[in-house]
């Protein structure tokens, strides 16, 4: 996937970039190390790809809440 221009602010500042991700879902914190994704520096807007949120998915509590009543 490459992206040109911002999805929210058509800027073309955006850059891919790779680190980890920090997110809370329902109090609970989790850091999701090595995903890249493009960052817009101008409106804070993050695009990750399919790989990127199959990572997301693998560490989120809200997933593994799912998984756990299967």
């Amino acid at each position: 996937m490459k992206i040109y221009h911002c999805p929210t602010c058509g800027s073309d500042k955006i850059k891919k970039v790779r680190g980890a991700v920090s997110r809370e879902f329902e109090g609970e914190f989790y850091t999701v190390p090595d995903v890249t994704y493009y960052a817009c520096p101008e409106c804070g807007e993050r695009v990750y790809d399919g790989d990127a949120v199959d990572k997301m998915q693998a560490v989120s509590p809200a997933f593994r809440r799912v998984l756990n009543a299967r």
